[in-house]
């Protein structure tokens, strides 16, 4: 046998195991990525408002010492923001130029959806600092009638953040559900169809 005949017969064996995906599999596949991208362009220009929205409020709080402290916590944020959505933009322009034609295209996209999964949870857990942050310099810059004592303080402190990175997991978990995690899923079972 010669070389020619073995990479014959190594292509036809690579071609008989690597399923292709069928026109009707594709589009039942193409929904679910555009509305993942239609939600993740949403979701950038809703931050980009979110954060402009934020400075221009942290350009009218007095006096200077919070205004200081709210604009360094904020500039913070945008750059752990900048950070993951970097991240995010890769996902997107990878799956805006997948080319779906086998099972293991296919299956790498699965991949690349379920690390961005943990990357968006990460972006969620990361902004548990500041959570604290925000707390404490909200505590510190009230106007208290009265001193509050060391007690009332550590424990408006500890029920805020609890609170908050309660409410944080709740609203991470529902919000990637909701606007990627349904379609991930319908992607994972064409997937498993794709399989059998």
């Amino acid at each position: 046998m010669n070389i020619d005949e073995l990479k014959n017969t190594w292509n036809e064996d690579i071609a008989d195991k690597t399923p292709e995906i069928s026109i009707e599999q594709k589009n039942k596949i193409n929904l679910p990525l555009e509305k993942v991208r239609k939600n993740m362009r949403a979701e950038f220009w809703w931050i980009i408002a979110i954060f402009v929205f934020v400075f221009l409020v942290c350009s009218v709080c007095q006096p200077f010492k919070l205004q200081l402290y709210i604009t360094v916590l904020v500039a913070s944020m945008l750059i752990v923001t900048i950070f993951f959505f970097s991240k995010f933009f890769k996902l997107y322009n990878d799956i805006s130029n997948t080319e779906l034609n086998t099972y293991e295209s296919l299956k790498d996209l699965v991949n690349q959806l379920n690390l961005n999964k943990q990357y968006y949870l990460s972006y969620y857990i990361s902004f548990a600092p500041f959570l604290v942050c925000e707390i404490l310099i909200v505590l510190e810059f009230i106007p208290w009638p009265t001193p509050p004592g060391e007690t009332k303080i550590a424990l408006i402190l500890i029920s805020s953040v609890i609170g908050g990175l309660f409410l944080l997991f709740l609203v991470g978990r529902f919000w990637f559900h909701r606007y990627y995690g349904r379609y991930i899923k319908h992607i994972e079972g064409l997937l498993e169809e794709l399989r059998v």
